[in-house]
């Protein structure tokens, strides 16, 4: 080759080779502009084109496969982000820690658990302080308790679901409002630029009994077995109760997002989610996107009005997916604010006659490094929320905790199969045992994207048997306590087989306590706890013996309901042996009493005063002593009975003394810790401010009748309330009787504290 051919050989090539960059690099631009815009479908696309030239620059093809992998994981294509993070952790082993963190848990969204374990242990070794490695590796060592519950329910697919995302239901009238991104009606089609779909709105479907769908997603599920997660069957609404799906609000509505939401008991207000847009204003933050803000409404007139912005909110970070304790006075809701200890964390704040407290992150038990999302609270105001922190079967699970005192003090439980999958499930909502519910999902066998389904527990039965010891005949009429992890359940009679059937709960210890009038009473254990093939029948067998039991009941002062909750302890006073058990809901408990021995009650719970009772010597040949316990609990108000005054006067009538010696005086005698607060009402006759005074001049004067018998000042205080809560229609201008009146002129007493 002649030299001067040669040089413009070489300056072709260079030429050629510089041509290729620059068309590699503008394809690469072009996509890191939609990238950044968060266009994440047009990205895609132009990644794609960009990694199909073989002659690629290694450093052009490093950043699309990054930015690629990151596109696919953010629209929720977990195959393609998978093949895509494969690839640039193939050739690219060097790249950022946080590339392994999310390939292993692709995997783990296409059910790769092995390989996912494998790559969590990688990024743990990378990223020491990351707890998830840790968690997610040894979780994936042992999948089967994320299966214990998995023949426990039934799955429907909700008929109302539509092609686009649906998701987040909440109880609403009798029927649900939830989110969808359907097809918005008019000319104009707007779409959410992330994944090309139309942006969301609520929608309301009127009746829950509409929402049967003959399609049954899942009976049953086993370890490795078929689930509604791996099937490959496409799931379709019959557009029946599609019908009747109507818009929940045109107020509530715009031409942005609008979320997840949450009613106040008695559902006139609602919390909501959306983007930052009111009065047809919408606000960017600093980096140019527009965040999630909550709303509150009220329900005026048939529509929903008087929409403001909460005052936590910000332009700077977002706060959504609110849930509302059962008393209204806490509000749970998730954010990206600063300080947080992920992604998403989940906060509460305190809501007191319209004001709001500040904001406190729920602390690194329920938050982790990963997303904490869409809570939940039942009726008992035990924590439901979706995360992919704690440990789970990929992508987005559901899990509970049983809260105290704002603790999670039982920890946190995954749910399981089959209400988690290997997809996102996430906006759960719930009875408090269970039993049925709603929650979203986009595991495969849905629609194309997140979708609604139903859940019902199916009875796991247990039957347990009684029989005479030593005739080995079945025993009728047999009272069968049930306790559950510790703590009394109901209490079942058998019938005239001798048995008696519940349906278990999973994850859970039983015991069985068999009582009967001269018989000795008996137990039997039994664990769901095991994933093992498990027995369907007890036995349990009573010897005949001259014993006695106490049968009892706890019920509160107030309106002698049972109480739950309360740890009942009996004492012998001859030989310092004890007994103890929990209450359930019906109150109840059974125990053995020895003849002959005085014993002592006594039963406890967190804000009740504790009561200590003598049990007297039991007779031989007495089978069954009942008793009734009454519990008093801070914030219980008492109406006194008698204590009446002469109309303009605040002093103690001789028939109110007798009542507060009959009744209060002994009651501050017995609980010397208790501490209560004096109520004073009058009637509404003379002026309000009159009636104030002299409702305050009575209830001192109670106080001081007390004190002067022995009961400490600092015990006490005295409120008067006048003519504000009368008990019935004896207002101002109408005519009433002197009895009428005196109803009005009552005192009560509510207790402030116990110990």
């Amino acid at each position: 080759m002649k030299k001067q051919f040669k040089i413009s050989y070489y300056v072709s090539l260079l030429f050629l080779l510089s041509s290729q960059l620059s068309f590699g690099q503008a394809k690469l631009k072009a996509a890191n502009k939609e990238y950044e815009q968060l266009s994440y479908v047009s990205a895609i696309k132009l990644y794609e084109e960009v990694l199909s030239d073989t002659k690629l620059d290694a450093n052009i093809k490093k950043e699309a496969l990054k930015k690629l992998a990151y596109s696919y994981r953010r629209v929720q294509d977990a195959k393609n982000a998978e093949r895509a993070y494969a690839d640039l952790l193939k050739n690219y082993p060097d790249v950022e820690s946080e590339n392994y963190l999310y390939y292993a848990q692709a995997l783990a969204s296409n059910g790769k658990y092995r390989d996912s374990q494998k790559y969590y242990s990688i990024y743990g070794e990378k990223q020491t302080a990351d707890m998830r490695s840790k968690r997610f590796t040894v979780s994936y060592m042992d999948m089967s308790r994320f299966y214990r519950d998995s023949s426990s329910y039934q799955l429907e697919f909700l008929p109302i679901n539509s092609p686009q995302a649906d998701f987040s239901p909440m109880y609403y009238k009798g029927g649900l409002v939830f989110c969808s991104a359907r097809d918005e009606s008019g000319a104009i089609k707007r779409v959410y630029s992330w994944n090309q779909t139309p942006f969301l709105d609520l929608y309301f479907v009127p009746d829950t009994a509409q929402l049967t769908s003959s399609t049954v997603v899942q009976k049953a599920a086993a370890l490795g077995g078929l689930s509604a997660s791996n099937s490959n069957k496409t799931l379709k609404a019959d557009g029946t109760a599609s019908n009747k799906v109507e818009e929940f609000s045109r107020v509530i509505n715009t031409k942005y997002h609008e979320g997840p939401l949450a009613f106040f008991k008695g559902e006139q207000k609602a919390i909501f989610t959306r983007n930052n847009f009111n009065k047809g204003r919408a606000k960017e933050s600093k980096d140019g996107t527009t965040k999630l803000k909550l709303y509150i409404a009220d329900y005026v007139k048939e529509s929903w009005a008087n929409i403001k912005e909460l005052p936590f909110n910000s332009d700077e970070y977002s706060c959504g997916h609110p849930a509302l304790a059962p008393d209204n006075t806490k509000l749970y809701f998730v954010s990206d604010m600063p300080g947080g200890y992920g992604g998403t964390d989940i906060y509460v704040v305190e809501y007191n006659d319209g004001n709001w407290g500040t904001p406190v992150n729920m602390g690194k038990e329920i938050n982790t490094e990963g997303n904490e999302m869409f809570p939940f609270v039942d009726a008992n105001g035990n924590l439901y929320f979706a995360s992919d922190g704690h440990e789970g079967l990929g992508g987005l699970d559901v899990f509970y905790a049983e809260m105290k005192d704002g603790i999670a003090y039982k920890g946190i439980n995954n749910l399981g199969a089959p209400i988690n999958s290997e997809k996102d499930d996430f906006g759960i909502i719930t009875d408090t045992g269970r039993n049925t519910g709603f929650f979203a999902s986009n595991r495969k066998g849905g629609m194309s994207d997140d979708n609604i389904y139903s859940f019902k527990r199916i009875c796991r039965p247990l039957t347990l048997i009684v029989y005479d010891a030593a005739s080995k005949q079945p025993l009728e009429n047999v009272d069968v306590r049930l306790a559950v992890n510790a703590e009394n359940r109901e209490l079942r009679v058998t019938g005239i087989d001798g048995a008696t059937t519940i349906c278990l709960e999973s994850n859970s210890e039983y015991e069985f306590k068999a009582i009967k009038e001269g018989y000795q009473m008996n137990s039997v254990a039994y664990s769901t706890k095991s994933n093992s093939v498990q027995k369907t029948t007890l036995e349990l067998y009573l010897e005949k013996a001259p014993v006695s039991i106490l049968k009892g009941v706890v019920k509160s002062e107030v309106n002698q309901q049972p109480i739950a909750g309360v740890q009942v302890t009996l004492e012998n006073e001859n030989d310092k042996t004890k007994q103890t058990v929990v209450t359930g809901a019906d109150g109840g408990y059974e125990f053995q009493v020895k003849p002959g021995a005085e014993h002592k009650l006594t039963a406890k719970k967190d804000k009740y005063a504790t009561n200590r009772e003598n049990i007297a010597k039991v007779k031989k040949g007495n089978p069954t002593i009942e008793n009734i316990q009454g519990m008093y609990g801070e914030g219980d108000i008492f109406k006194l009975n008698n204590i009446y005054y002469d109309y303009g006067k605040f002093f103690i009538r001789p028939d109110a003394a007798r009542e507060l010696e009959k009744t209060l005086l002994p009651l501050l005698v017995k609980y010397p810790e208790m501490k209560i607060e004096i109520r004073s009402h009058t009637d509404a006759r003379s002026s309000d401010n009159f009636n104030m005074q002299l409702s305050a001049n009575r209830a001192r004067a109670v106080v001081d009748y007390l004190s002067q018998r022995g009961i400490s000042p600092s015990r006490m205080i005295s409120n008067g309330y006048g003519e504000t809560e009368l008990v019935n229609e004896c207002v101002d201008g109408v005519v009433c009787d002197e009895k009428q009146h005196q109803e009005n002129r009552r005192t009560e007493f509510k207790i402030i504290s116990v110990k």
